[in-house]
């Protein structure tokens, strides 16, 4: 299996990315091919004692930056690291592209590169949240703010296929975001996409309100890439606050100091759970190959996390598996 990784993109690139490939080539079965300033990349791997046939390295001039538009992967920035890395994909060999660069450079390139799926009409990014009784999958969060019912629908049908193919739920239990429960209540937006996917679910089972999100009740949540890119934003910030909060008042007490100090490694489980270097990345869904994208702020951890999901979406053969499912629609 071979991996493109876009050693420039990211906030600590290219030293955290070549940091995580370096953990990733070393733990897994996996060839990683960097795309990146070739000067910049090698010396980073020097710093590293790694098994040298694992890595290979693919010269790109340009760096699409973080506050650069969507569309300078493929307008003003053909050269950089995104653009040659996803057209890779395009070739033999080459089985996925990750990236913790630009957003919407990501999904531009993808889109324009590597075409839709069959019978899919918009891309949508995935995201795997922790919740009170495992995982659950969020799509879409950021990719589609402004999409129609019947592209909900086709997240639908993805985000099932990957629930089941990549994290391991037989029947996942699929929920489509609203401001309650009630059928009276949403948009007409919303209720149109609601009639949509009661018919072309297999397991749709109803709306969920935001306090609902975190349960556990629901495998997959499907919304907009508006609201879902403000809950995985206010959820990320929230976490970060409380945990703020918490260390604040527990050096307030000498007290609080000995029962954090009892309690450290319950602590620790728990920020794990909440911490999204343990996911990895975000998977990009309705695009004609393996796109995993990374939050801009990835270290090592994060980096090598994200190969190991973008294998098993090569494993488990996602586009394949997805080219069917939408296609029975």
């Amino acid at each position: 299996m071979k991996i493109v990784v876009d050693a420039m993109g990211g906030d600590h690139a290219p030293k955290a990315i070549i940091a995580g490939v370096i953990e990733a080539v070393k733990e897994f079965q996996v060839d990683i091919v960097l795309v990146g300033i070739e000067d910049a990349v090698r010396a980073e791997l020097a710093k590293y004692d790694y098994p040298k046939s694992k890595i290979e390295i693919i010269h790109a001039p340009g760096v699409v930056e973080m506050d650069d538009p969507a569309t300078a992967s493929i307008r003003s920035k053909r050269n950089s690291s995104i653009t040659i890395g996803v057209d890779l994909l395009n070739r033999p060999g080459f089985d996925a592209f990750v990236s913790a660069g630009n957003t919407g450079a990501v999904v531009a390139a993808s889109t324009f590169k590597l075409g839709m799926l069959p019978d899919v009409e918009r891309p949508a990014i995935g995201l795997v949240l922790p919740t009170l009784q495992g995982c659950s999958f969020l799509i879409d969060v950021g990719a589609n703010p402004d999409p129609k019912p019947k592209h909900l629908l086709q997240s639908g049908l993805m985000a099932e296929v990957y629930s089941r193919q990549v994290l391991g739920v037989e029947n996942p239990r699929v929920g489509l975001v609203n401001i309650g429960e009630e059928a009276a209540k949403g948009t007409d937006f919303v209720k149109e996409s609601f009639q949509l996917m009661s018919e072309g679910l297999n397991n749709f089972v109803g709306y969920v309100e935001a306090n609902d999100i975190f349960s556990g009740k629901f495998d997959c949540i499907i919304c907009d890439g508006f609201v879902g890119n403000v809950i995985i934003k206010v959820s990320q910030h929230l976490m970060e606050s409380a945990g703020t909060l918490i260390k604040r008042e527990i050096k307030k007490s000498p007290l609080a100091l000995l029962g954090a100090f009892l309690m450290k490694s319950r602590l620790l489980h728990i920020k794990r759970l909440a911490d999204y270097s343990e996911y990895g990345g975000a998977p990009l869904l309705g695009v004609n190959g393996i796109v995993m994208i990374s939050h801009g702020r990835s270290g090592p951890k994060a980096i090598k996390n994200a190969i190991r999901a973008t294998m098993r979406e090569v494993e488990h053969q996602l586009i394949s598996k997805m080219i069917k499912k939408v296609h029975k629609q």
